[in-house]
């Protein structure tokens, strides 16, 4: 482990940029909100740290899993990357291009290659737009069509790629179900053919019996066109089976990274522990023997968060310096990080 032992991800990222083919590079993202108090004079009485020093890369054609409990910091990490939140600080690097230093006109030209897809889809559809319209609208703005004909010949063709009836293009959203909705959401996102889409818990809202169904679509859509995803999800048994590498985010603050098999096999940081603990496994007798992790009390606030490690008031094995100390995410293993000074492996020379 030697050098390993003692390198942060910024300095890991920088060597593996070298030998990997990196299409985002997230470096110390930070996302500050202020409290505002009063009608007439209003103040700025504390800061809400949403998120707070983030670093992590993505592959081109890779899935990266954001996972964290709610209010962790994971939508408004997607939010930064595309930039409907600008950074506090930090860089979004986008092939090599800083979006946080762009101007709005140029980062138009650069948004049809960023694209999301949101939770919940029936908010997120115009419920006065017909289903062309919607899937239509981006083609529109960016003048990517020409002529009524090639307009509904795209939209056609964009239904019968997420599973849809091209039929269905005179349909409101409201005649739909929650997964076909949630495959017209899809559509929208790929009308601009983007290269890297952020999936925002695409498959919270749905059923059970659905959420597969969208989950293989979104695998087969991005072998057929190349695409690079950042999966947000609270869901670990979502992240596991779509994810190539997953990011564990607690308080706005990554705590671990690590290949999927990797993490969920040998997790390090007490958190993710945690969190998979918390994961029901479907054979009785495996459930009954395995290691249960209790967690004290709820997630603190961002307006006030714990000095030295965030998660030290929640931890199972927290030491008093945990209280001092802010670790910084460090990888400790081939391609795993860990923000732990207990984790094995984090202080070793």
């Amino acid at each position: 482990m030697g050098m390993a032992g003692r390198e942060t991800v910024a300095g890991a990222q920088e060597r593996s940029r070298n030998t990997e083919d990196i299409l985002l590079e997230v470096r110390r993202l930070a996302k500050y909100f202020p409290v505002i108090s009063g009608v007439l004079f209003q103040r700025t009485v504390g800061i809400i740290k949403a998120v707070d020093d983030c670093s992590f890369f993505i592959r081109k054609g890779e899935t990266l899993g954001l996972v964290g409990e709610s209010g962790s910091g994971k939508t408004t990490t997607g939010r930064c990357i595309l930039q409907l939140d600008r950074p506090t600080a930090g860089e979004v690097l986008f092939d090599g291009q800083d979006l946080a230093r762009l101007t709005e006109a140029d980062l138009r030209r650069v948004r049809r290659r960023l694209q999301v897809i949101f939770q919940d889809p029936y908010s997120s559809l115009n419920p006065r737009m017909t289903i062309g319209q919607i899937i239509g609208e981006p083609l529109m703005v960016h003048g990517i069509v020409h002529g009524k004909g090639e307009y509904r010949e795209r939209i056609h063709e964009l239904l019968g790629v997420v599973g849809l009836n091209p039929a269905m293009t005179d349909r409101y959203p409201h005649e739909l179900s929650g997964g076909q909705r949630q495959r017209v959401g899809i559509a929208r996102a790929l009308s601009l053919e983007p290269t890297f889409i952020v999936c925002d818990e695409p498959v919270s809202a749905l059923d059970v019996s659905i959420q597969a169904q969208i989950i293989n679509l979104l695998e087969d859509l991005q072998a057929r066109f190349d695409l690079t995803y950042l999966f947000i999800a609270h869901d670990l048994s979502v992240v596991r089976h779509i994810s190539d590498r997953v990011a564990v985010m607690y308080l706005g603050k990554i705590v671990e990274v690590a290949d999927r098999r990797e993490l969920y096999e040998c997790p390090l940081h007490p958190y993710t522990k945690a969190l998979l603990a918390a994961v029901p496994i479907p054979d009785p007798g495996v459930e009954a023997k395995r290691e249960r992790v209790i967690l004290i009390g709820e997630i603190p606030s961002p307006l006030n968060p714990p000095s030295g490690c965030v998660f030290h008031p929640r931890c199972p094995i927290a030491v008093p310096e945990c209280s001092r100390v802010v670790p910084e995410l460090k990888e400790v293993s081939p391609n795993h990080w860990v923000a732990c000074i207990r984790a094995e492996g984090y202080g070793t020379p």
